[in-house]
């Protein structure tokens, strides 16, 4: 063995052990980066945080629904008042009920206890219990006889919209500044296996391929309102 490769699997062993992966890539070739990768993510589809990245797209999908009805509701239009009913319970099962109660349970205590954007963490719980008694008050609402009056048509249609205005921002904060933050406060070996957590979590309340059964569910209900079709939002220019 001559000594420039004892040297460079010298190297290679050190990265190994002390995990700068990162650092010492010109010292690796691409397969054996990509072996270590593997060994990180073996037996995790995604990370936690991009599970909870790929559920905020669920929740814009609903507000995009919500900013559909609404715009009924305002204009006096035809209402689909079942789709408001199975939107909500998907809102409520699968957004309060699961991807909220998640971050209430696994991410922010943890920044709490790092002392990390503490303030931030209490406003989004503050905004998670404002969402949730607007689904309730919008629940309220929804019988044939109350949306024939116009007050209460438009209390329905104030609630989409101040839903839909709070939570556009708390979820892209989230996604740019709570998600990134959250590898900085809790070790490699957790974060995956919080990640293993909430996959097995999503499998017993929503059965096996559940986060693509909502998806798929949640494309259902936008057919009829015509807000299915992505190429339509292509602007002719």
């Amino acid at each position: 063995m001559d000594s420039l490769t004892k040297n460079n699997e010298t190297r290679r062993d050190f990265v190994f052990k002390t995990g700068a992966l990162l650092g010492s890539a010109a010292l690796m070739t691409p397969v054996k980066l990509l072996g270590a990768e593997e060994r990180v993510m073996e037996g995790v589809d995604v990370t936690p945080t991009e599970d909870l990245m790929q559920e905020h797209g669920v929740l814009r999908r609903i507000l995009f629904i919500f900013d559909d009805l609404g715009g009924r509701l305002k204009r006096g239009a035809e209402f689909p008042l079942a789709v408001l009913v199975e939107v909500l319970d998907i809102l409520r099962r699968f957004i309060e009920d699961y991807h909220e109660k998640d971050e209430e349970e696994y991410l922010f205590p943890r920044f709490e206890r790092a002392g990390k954007m503490v303030d931030l963490v209490k406003l989004l719980y503050q905004q998670h219990q404002a969402g949730r008694k607007m689904t309730a008050h919008l629940q309220k609402l929804l019988t044939p006889a109350s949306l024939r009056k116009a007050e209460a048509r438009s209390q329905a249609a104030e609630y989409l919209y101040l839903f839909t205005r709070m939570y556009r921002p708390h979820a892209a904060r989230e996604d740019t500044v709570l998600y990134p933050a959250f590898r900085s406060i809790i070790s490699p070996k957790e974060f995956m296996a919080l990640g293993e957590k909430f996959e097995a979590k999503e499998e017993k309340l929503f059965g096996k391929d559940g986060y693509e059964k909502i998806v798929a569910k949640v494309a259902e209900l936008e057919k009829p309102l015509g807000i299915y079709e992505l190429s339509q939002f292509t602007p002719k220019i």
